[in-house]
């Protein structure tokens, strides 16, 4: 196995702090306090406040980090081909890690709020990870000049979101076979739904 990455050693470092956040939040959620993090990060309160002012603003950070991995992990696994069933296909496995994955649970475990807000928010840092990596996914399917060229196309990352939350955030289903299937499957049909128009065009 190769050394970590110098900054990954660096108390000091943002990649070091931040890595250091998700590993807490895995089991602790939103209840990661500061000084939890200074300790673990062998670095001072002060520190930390003097660079990210909360402990909110380092959650968030760690959940920015941590939603646009589940893209990556999904391409690893399942990656794009770039046709309706391809994206459908990768999504899907997108909404699994993020059910499956520890902060999920934790998050929704230690905040009830933060849940619903999850479900419902319209903008902010994970909103932008979410439709932005969707939106790449779905450039392949407008040839001239991806979803910038068709504004319905556009429109498709954003809808699509709201129609991947109640499946990705659903943690207690995590387990449950016939639970899991029924949300995979119903994300799975509206999304081939919203995309049926350019299914034509491949």
């Amino acid at each position: 196995m190769s050394p970590a990455p110098w900054h990954d050693r660096n108390p000091l470092s943002t990649g070091h702090v931040i890595s250091t956040v998700r590993t807490l939040m895995r089991s602790d959620g939103l209840d990661v306090s500061v000084a939890a993090i200074a300790r673990a990060c062998g670095t001072s309160r002060n520190f930390l406040y003097e660079n990210w002012k909360t402990a909110s603003a380092l959650h968030l950070r760690a959940l920015t980090v941590e939603l646009a991995q589940s893209f990556v992990v999904a391409d690893r696994t399942h990656p794009s081909d770039g046709t309706v069933d391809g994206i459908a296909e990768h999504l899907a496995q997108v909404v699994r890690v993020v059910r499956r994955h520890p902060t999920t649970a934790a998050v929704a475990r230690t905040s009830l709020t933060a849940r619903a807000k999850a479900h419902t928010t319209t903008d902010g840092p994970l909103v932008r990870v979410v439709t932005e990596r969707v939106g790449d996914l779905l450039h392949p399917l407008a040839p001239r000049g991806g979803i910038w060229g068709d504004p319905v196309l556009h429109s498709r990352p954003w809808k699509i979101l709201w129609i991947a939350r109640p499946a990705a955030l659903c943690p207690e289903a995590v387990g449950d076979e016939e639970w899991e299937g029924s949300l995979d499957a119903a994300f799975a049909e509206l999304l081939r739904d919203l995309l049926t128009p350019w299914a034509t065009k491949e």
